[in-house]
């Protein structure tokens, strides 16, 4: 059966920009406490989706997105979650084959997977690089037990370092760890701990972001209760500039506001591929994908999603068609974001007056034909793009 006709998805032959692949893992082995995105443990899907039932229906939904954007090479993949470490590295490498059965990929093409460190090993590792896996992210959060705790991770302190240490050994160039900072109880010595157990786990890319409390968690419900403390602004702002300050020091730099990496290498190309307005497919329950100026949803539950594949369908939840109006803002609110900056040309005469401003200010800088971020500007960035587009 054939997908759809959905006329806003325009095929991408040729197209100049890079384009990319994000699956999506809806599997949870528990539920963190801070966590509201779209992933299922076993006890809330009970008998009505299977991960077989999952990784069949992606590959019908791939056949359907190669038919749609047409002949385009792959430069970046990005397996998400979830946790897609729940898979095994059997399981990944299929997934993988899968994607490439539809699409050509790059010679040079970045093929990365989160992982959850409990969920990994040497062997799991060995086969992610046999299957042509080229980088890791490790979901680390924390160094400090009780930090853990209150964000529901189910992970020992040293495990994330472990498995950091051992995609280093399979071969892994590029391997990432991710940091939560602001979280309830964490002291100044808590993040110092993780920084410096980061450093020692010898890899190339540090993501780090500020502990966003999302209505409908559990952790909102326990500040809502008062069992523990708000996040505070200025307490964040205090640990940002430490873990900046600690990374840049071990030869980091910073080239998103929440990203740093030890050299142009090690850069994450799909996120910058995000960041940069290209086009990418989102495939599996509730991915999101950006194709020819039309933002995209899939359905959330993964038997609705499996239901809509196994009837020839597009498991899409709904679109949304870019204005110019929306492509501009969307641009300069990601464009501030990255150490490269935002392009004198990408404004418009009133918002470079505004931008201006912002340099006065101490916000922001002038190098060359950009508008970069100073040190100080990057505590407040979100502020900085809604000045200039005001």
């Amino acid at each position: 059966m054939s997908a759809p006709s959905i006329p806003e998805l325009s095929r991408l032959d040729g197209a100049a920009t890079p384009f990319g692949l994000y699956l999506h893992v809806p599997f949870c082995a528990t539920r963190c406490g801070y966590c509201d995105f779209n992933t299922y443990t076993a006890g809330e899907l009970g008998a009505s989706t299977s991960p077989q039932a999952w990784a069949e229906a992606v590959d019908g939904e791939l056949a359907m997105a190669r038919r749609t954007v047409g002949d385009v090479p792959v430069s970046t993949v990005f397996v998400g979650g979830g946790t897609p470490s729940l898979l095994g590295g059997d399981g990944l490498a299929a997934l993988l084959d899968t994607a490439r059965r539809h699409f050509t990929f790059a010679d040079d093409a970045e093929v990365t997977t989160e992982s959850n460190p409990e969920s990994t090993s040497p062997e799991f590792f060995t086969r992610l690089r046999e299957a042509g896996f080229t980088r890791v992210s490790l979901g680390m959060q924390s160094a400090a037990p009780h930090v853990l705790r209150v964000l529901d991770r189910t992970h020992t302190p040293g495990r994330a370092v472990a498995a950091a240490k051992e995609a280093r050994a399979a071969g892994f160039d590029h391997v990432n760890l991710d940091l939560i900072y602001g979280t309830p109880g964490e002291s100044d010595d808590d993040l110092r701990a993780s920084l410096d157990a980061v450093l020692d786990a010898g890899v190339d890319h540090v993501s780090a972001y500020a502990l966003i409390v999302e209505d409908g968690t559990a952790l909102a419900r326990r500040i809502r209760r008062g069992e523990l403390p708000d996040t505070d602004d200025d307490v964040l702002a205090h640990r940002y500039e430490m873990l900046d300050g600690a990374l840049r020091a071990a030869g980091f730099d910073w080239y998103e506001v929440s990203n740093w990496a030890r050299s142009d290498a090690g850069r994450c190309r799909h996120n910058e591929l995000y960041w940069e307005g290209a086009d990418w497919w989102g495939a599996g329950p509730g991915a999101h994908g950006h194709v020819g100026g039309t933002r995209v949803w899939n359905v959330k539950h993964p038997a609705r999603y499996a239901d809509a594949v196994g009837r020839g369908e597009l498991p899409i939840a709904g679109h949304e068609v870019l204005t110019d109006e929306d492509r501009h803002v969307e641009e300069v609110m990601l464009r501030v974001r990255m150490r490269s900056g935002i392009p004198v040309e990408v404004l418009r005469s009133e918002e470079v007056g505004r931008a201006d401003v912002e340099v006065a200010t101490g916000a922001l800088r002038r190098e060359g034909d950009a508008y970069v971020l100073t040190d100080a500007g990057r505590l407040l960035a979100d502020g900085v793009v809604r000045r200039i587009l005001d």
